[in-house]
């Protein structure tokens, strides 16, 4: 069974989600969430993790996300809406073990507004990607998309609801694909 430290810094929906699959069965037996370290002590989805028996930690630095981490037995650090960028020496103490889930088909639109960058390019679809975390911004090797249509009368808010819709479905996906290649091993 892989421990999962998820890292958040928002209302954590794909927290949430993962929590949901894991109690639901999907990920049941093949993951738990061990800690959520969120940087902010205002981030909601503190309060959902609490609410479930989640350990949390409030880590507002790097620092205190390595210290925090050490004291676990992790498998998988999965960010969930963390809007910090992670150190090199961070991202190599844990390559391989870290990855990340970002709102559009990487390698387009990395970073942040992605919604607003697909709909002013006028792309035909978008989607999400669960990727390995690397040095640079949302450039890591890629495991898994989803895509949605745009639709033509799509705003940023309408675009990120549906794509936030495959990330709950996706990243759950991921991780099993993880456990069940970790289990074979």
């Amino acid at each position: 069974m892989l421990n999962l430290a998820v890292l958040i810094s928002g209302r954590g929906s794909n927290l949430q989600a993962l929590q949901k699959n894991i109690e639901s069965g999907i990920l049941q037996g093949k993951a738990q969430i061990a800690v959520v370290l969120a940087n902010k002590a205002t981030a909601a989805g503190l309060t959902f993790a609490r609410e479930h028996g989640l350990q949390t930690m409030v880590c507002p630095a790097e620092k205190d996300v390595l210290a925090g981490l050490a004291k676990q037995q992790i498998d998988l650090i999965c960010l969930a809406g963390y809007m910090r960028l992670l150190s090199a020496d961070f991202v190599n103490q844990y390559k391989g073990k870290l990855i990340n889930i970002h709102p559009t088909l990487l390698p387009k639109y990395p970073g942040l507004h992605v919604h607003e960058k697909v709909l002013a390019a006028g792309e035909k679809e978008s989607g999400c990607t669960v990727h390995y975390v690397d040095t640079g911004a949302d450039t890591g090797q890629i495991i898994a998309q989803r895509k949605v249509p745009v639709l033509p009368d799509d705003t940023p808010e309408t675009l990120a609801a549906r794509v936030l819709e495959q990330e709950h479905v996706l990243y759950s996906q991921v991780i099993l694909q993880i456990a069940n290649a970790v289990s074979v091993l």
